[in-house]
Order: C-alpha cells, then sequence, then structure tokens
C-alpha cells in the first residue's frame, strides 16, 4: 500500500537542480561528508547511552547520517491510535538546508537519486517516554544505484516527539499527524 504524500512535505522536488547535479552532489556528500565510524572503536560513533541493545553486529560501519523531520501518522481505530506511517524529509545537517531523501512507509527510506532501502525492526529502545522509540532495523530490501544501495543496518536515534496522541479521536478513522525528529545513522559492511 502506498501512503501519499503531500508535495509540500517534500521540498527536494521543488528544487531548481537538474538530475545530474543531484546526483553529483549525493555522490560528493557520500564520499566527502560522510562520518566514518566503527560501533565500539571509533568516537564518532552514535552514543546509544542506555540503548545499548541498538548497536549493530561487529564488522559494520556508519556510513551515513541524516537528519529527519517529519510527522509519524496515526488512524482512530474507535478505541485506540494505530500507527500507519512516517512520512518525513532526510537532510545532510540539522539546519535543515540540503535535503537528501525521504522516509515513508514500509519502513522505507529513499534517496533523491532514487536508491531505497526498507527496513524491518530488530530491536527499541525508549529513553525518553515522552517520545517515539528509538530503534534498530536491519535491511530487508535496497534498490537501485546510489546512497543506501548497500544499507545493512538503520539506527533511529535522538527522536523528539511522534508519540500517539493522547485524546480519542474525533471519530473512527480520524487521523493524526504528529511531529517528530530524528537521527537516522546508516551502515554498510565495513571493508578490511
Amino acid at each position: 500500500m502506498t501512503i501519499p504524500r503531500p508535495h509540500h512535505m517534500f521540498p527536494f522536488n521543488n528544487l531548481n537542480v537538474t538530475p545530474a547535479a543531484l546526483a553529483l552532489a549525493l555522490l560528493l556528500l557520500a564520499l566527502v561528508a560522510p562520518a566514518r565510524a566503527d560501533p565500539g572503536h571509533d568516537d564518532q560513533a552514535p552514543d546509544l547511552g542506555d540503548c545499548q541493545k541498538l548497536q549493530v553486529r561487529p564488522g559494520n560501519k556508519v556510513f551515513f547520517h541524516a537528519f529527519g523531520v517529519g510527522v509519524q501518522i496515526y488512524r482512530w481505530n474507535g478505541e485506540s491510535w494505530d500507527f500507519v506511517a512516517p512520512a518525513a524529509v532526510l537532510f545532510a545537517n540539522s539546519s535543515e538546508d540540503s535535503a537528501v531523501g525521504m522516509h515513508f512507509a514500509g519502513p522505507t527510506w529513499q534517496s533523491v537519486g532514487g536508491s531505497k532501502v526498507v527496513g524491518t525492526v530488530i530491536e527499541h529502545c525508549t529513553p525518553d517516554p515522552d517520545a517515539i522509540p528509538w530503534l534498530l532495523l536491519g535491511a530487508a530490501s535496497t534498490e537501485g544505484p546510489g546512497l543506501f544501495r548497500r544499507v545493512t543496518y538503520i539506527q533511529r536515534l535522538n527522536t523528539v516527539g511522534g508519540k500517539a496522541p493522547n485524546h480519542p479521536g474525533a471519530f473512527p478513522g480520524d487521523v493524526a499527524r504528529v511531529p517528530y525528529t530524528a537521527d537516522y545513522f546508516f551502515y554498510h559492511r565495513a571493508h578490511h
């Protein structure tokens, strides 16, 4: 099932940049900007705090870090809120000035170049009861050449907001879009 995504939520759809320029920018970003980390062996690895169970398996390295800004979508079933999907823009930094992709149902992450990864939840941890949980996800599938082609794991960390409303919906089928932010760390197999 495809969740419709409002055009205005994904600013990279309106960029006045050629596809070739975007591809070049993503290639440069992939080669220059990403933090390289070997969890447990590098001070650039994400800080998991009390959520050490979200550690990836040895032999995988962070190759890209994105900042997600969007909403978690919920639907009222008459008794409780059911999670539907995320809808977020992925940025190369927290300044939100360089969109690199989007995050939507699946859960799926897709780069502006078209590559995508679909994840499956392996583990979760809730360090902040007022925010959606932190997650460790494994790559269930990847598609297309580019940024997300070789993803093995994804971590969703440092979440703010996004929890289901704490009040009932107005009617069955009522939809709530709850703002959230998160850091996404993408891993691939380390090359020795």
